[in-house]
């Protein structure tokens, strides 16, 4: 405990990081409350909560808002469009010649962030539409919506804060990542989920400890506790496990010609991740599962409705054996997406780098391709594993709100922004000679245990 109390002194007595974690906890600050305000016409006690979704697309997008899209704040859309933005321009880069080029250079990248930013606010005039729809349209919100308001007015309003929310919630992203503690945009989707986390608990609590439990309510607790204990060490396995390739260079002239010397070549490696998609796949496979909701109504036979049925309910064996084959599959196509063995490869000859016992060239981009390939389906199995691991719990009896931090998209970007931040954190302990957060090695984010993670826009999700 007493080293724990020193390691918060050394961070809190460096004067710029100080700073920087008191400018990030205040925008996180602003970021809460403006969650909790209610958008213009909206009464708020009038939303029943109970009936709100909780799951499919709807449950991921009111998860990564912190809570806010089920308030119908001035924040409920988030930062999700802006990340959609992002996600858009990083795959425009892979198909697009002309927007891989401005990725390589600085003054490209600006422009693309640029762009990011304009398309931002076109996702989120579309986006914000959808949702006045959905208030309109959804039991929980009838008769929240103010009488008084004509539509067109409720409509032009509301679009208009949305994308004004979305794009404040963008800036304090990026002041974050500028002059906060960095990843600014991931550190608000964190926040945002992480927020719902003490009530969970105290509601697991509460209906363990009931008094219709039985005296084994509070052991079933302690078993609850350990187990996501577990899971949030399997999570970090899973985002830090990378596959070492051994790495030499090869020998070089430094200097001009007069004080030339010969270096000998040096020993590295390259850590490719278990993990490269991120949580991406988990996403993507998500959305695809809250498709077949939206053909319930046409079903016109009992079985096809069974089905359908089925799909949507994550308790059920057929959603379970879906999703991790989807989740598995996402994987994959994620990964070839990101990653681009012969670019590696290319770099690595420029660098009179190569592989022993593998020529460079051709040779050299088929093995890392092979040995990513090889790594990719484990990690893709504990990926579809950590996204069934909700299901599965609030299955043998955990409450509904505790069990979406059994793994899934939730803690999956918690514990990987977690070891971002704590990263930058040792960083500056080891830059004014202080001891790191850790007596044997150094802790290692997402973004620096690899080779294949995402543009910064989009870590907040992809990395």
């Amino acid at each position: 405990m007493k080293k724990f109390i020193d390691k918060l002194k050394n961070i809190w007595s460096i004067d710029e990081l100080r700073k920087r974690i008191v400018y990030t906890i205040l925008l996180i600050l602003v970021y809460r409350v403006g969650c909790l305000i209610t958008l213009p016409g909206i009464n708020p006690n009038m939303i029943d909560d109970s009936s709100n979704s909780g799951g499919g697309l709807l449950g991921i997008l009111n998860m990564f808002a912190g809570g806010a899209f089920n308030r119908a704040s001035i924040f409920a859309l988030g930062v999700m469009p802006y990340i959609s933005a992002s996600i858009f321009m990083q795959l425009a880069g892979i198909v697009i010649p002309q927007v891989a080029k401005m990725q390589r250079e600085d003054s490209g990248r600006r422009k693309i962030n640029q762009y990011t930013r304009y398309l931002t606010v076109g996702v989120t005039a579309l986006q914000a539409s959808a949702y006045v729809t959905y208030l309109l349209n959804t039991q929980p919100y009838a008769g929240a919506v103010a009488q008084n308001y004509s539509a067109f007015v409720f409509w032009l309003s509301t679009v208009v804060i949305l994308t004004a929310g979305t794009l404040f919630v963008m800036w304090m992203g990026e002041k974050i990542t500028d002059r906060g503690i960095g990843n600014g945009t991931s550190l608000i989707i964190m926040v945002g989920i992480l927020a719902r986390f003490p009530g969970a608990v105290w509601q697991e609590f509460v209906d363990k400890t009931a008094s219709g439990a039985g005296a084994g309510g509070l052991l079933i607790l302690l078993i609850e506790v350990a187990m996501f204990i577990a899971v949030v060490i399997g999570l970090i396995l899973l985002t830090q496990g990378v596959r070492k390739i051994p790495l030499n260079y090869a020998r070089r002239i430094i200097g001009s010609t007069n004080q030339a010397k010969e270096v000998s070549g040096n020993r590295d490696f390259i850590p490719l991740k278990v993990n490269s998609a991120g949580v991406m796949p988990i996403i993507f496979a998500q959305a695809m599962m809250f498709i077949p909701t939206i053909f319930r109504g046409y079903a016109t036979s009992d079985g096809a409705a069974g089905f359908i049925n089925a799909l949507s309910d994550n308790h059920s064996l057929w959603y379970n054996l879906i999703y991790a084959i989807m989740v598995i599959a996402f994987t994959y196509f994620y990964t070839a997406l990101i990653f681009n063995p012969t670019e590696m490869a290319d770099n690595l000859k420029r660098n009179n780098s190569f592989i022993p016992g593998v020529k460079p060239g051709d040779d050299t981009a088929n093995y890392i391709a092979t040995i990513m390939d090889r790594i990719t389906l484990p990690g893709a199995v504990f990926l579809a594993l950590a996204g069934i691991l909700p299901g599965i719990a609030s299955l043998v009896g955990v409450t509904s709100g505790f069990s979406y931090f059994f793994g899934g998209t939730s803690m999956l970007i918690g514990v990987g922004v977690i070891l971002d931040t704590l990263q930058q954190v040792e960083s500056y302990l080891l830059m004014n000679h202080y001891d790191g957060l850790m007596k044997t090695g150094r802790i290692t984010g997402r973004n620096t245990a690899g080779t294949t993670s995402a543009p910064s826009s989009a870590k907040g999700i992809s990395a």
